[in-house]
């Protein structure tokens, strides 16, 4: 990296209170915000936690609204919607991951509501200006200011019951936020050195989590990284694995972090060739071969592997790859079809990316 070379860097308005015991300031942030009554998300697993901070909050809470669903289908959001505005709410807590949240986000899109995130997985989402919503079996994506929630609640102590199949998939998925900006059209050195940094956190994080879920500092440095993963995705535009995470899970309505953990060695390999000065460092960091790395690291951790362990067919691959084809973000490799079906035969399969090879030697 040389200081020779232009970017633009444009840095994100989000508040973020951080640490052990944070979750007893929800109010705090409520009013940090500008709300008096809050309308609390979550889905109905997390229901009773939803039900526990309403009664906590008693007069400031507006009601509780349990019904958020992967892939942020619009029917819901419309049910929310109706429900904010009958319960006399100013602002919305979701209290949750990345499904919850990003109900949270389609429902200040559309009426511009301050949103505070009470984040219990590494889903990365609460700091991003991104919605992806999913409506006839198609999932499409906007970037709008008005998205990005206005605060964020990181208490580890909260994660401390996130189940550790769960855990691994969401920090994987955090993972891929960074990885993926590395190489964005717009990256620039502030967002990269962010990336590796979140990457790495997560590389230490959760290998201790799979040893010991009640690890605290663990849990931690795994809501650290996946801040600093999330705060990427915010800041720079995504390209082939995220548009291939959007069409399986629009399409097949798979789950989220499982299909970015299954992905990730396949879309890090892919395009490691004409990205490989700008993925060098996160490359490092796993001896040299992201993709291999990425693989042996969720092979250890437990995480699915293969897209069939998923549900997927065989037989869905050729409409997925054509699906992945239309409209294509930026990417540094070219995409065609062939080329994005023989990543999701791989990724079906669950083999391990080949290595890198020669290009290793040069990092």
């Amino acid at each position: 990296m040389t200081m020779e070379q232009t970017f633009i860097y444009q840095s994100a308005p989000v508040r973020v209170r951080f640490g052990a015991g944070s979750q007893r300031h929800v109010a705090d942030e409520i009013a940090a915000i500008g709300g008096t009554r809050a309308l609390i998300l979550s889905t109905p697993f997390q229901k009773d936690d939803a039900d526990r901070l309403a009664a906590r909050l008693g007069p400031m809470a507006a009601g509780v609204f349990a019904e958020a669903r992967m892939h942020t289908p619009v029917d819901v959001t419309a049910r929310a919607l109706t429900a904010y505005d009958q319960s006399g709410a100013d602002c919305i807590v979701s209290l949750g991951g990345g499904s919850t949240i990003g109900l949270g986000k389609a429902i200040a899109w559309r009426n511009d509501a301050a949103h505070l995130v009470v984040a219990t997985t590494y889903a990365g989402s609460e700091v991003t200006d991104i919605l992806g919503e999913t409506e006839g079996g198609v999932k499409s994506t906007r970037r709008d200011p008005r998205i990005r929630p206005e605060a964020v609640i990181y208490d580890p102590e909260l994660t401390l019951g996130l189940p550790v199949a769960m855990s691994v998939a969401s920090g994987l998925n955090a993972m891929a936020h960074a990885a993926e900006g590395l190489y964005a059209a717009d990256a620039n050195p502030v967002t990269s050195l962010i990336a590796v940094e979140g990457i790495a956190a997560l590389q230490r994080a959760l290998p201790a989590i799979y040893r010991d879920p009640a690890d605290l500092a663990a849990r931690g440095d795994a809501l650290y990284g996946s801040w600093l993963c999330g705060t990427v995705l915010g800041a720079v535009a995504m390209a082939l694995h995220h548009k291939l995470c959007h069409t399986l899970g629009g399409a097949l309505d798979l789950p989220h972090a499982e299909t970015h953990a299954i992905l990730l060695p396949h879309t890090m390999a892919f395009n490691a060739a004409a990205a490989h000065s700008a993925l060098r460092p996160a490359a490092a960091l796993f001896g040299g071969d992201l993709g291999g790395g990425l693989y042996d690291l969720a092979l250890s951790l437990g995480a699915p592997t293969a897209l069939k362990d998923l549900g997927v067919s065989q037989s869905d691959l050729a409409r997925l790859a054509d699906l992945a084809v239309k409209n294509p973000y930026a990417n540094p490799r070219d995409v065609t079809r062939d080329g994005v079906l023989a990543l999701l035969q791989a990724a079906w399969a669950g083999t391990r990316p080949a290595s890198p090879g020669p290009e290793r030697t040069r990092l």
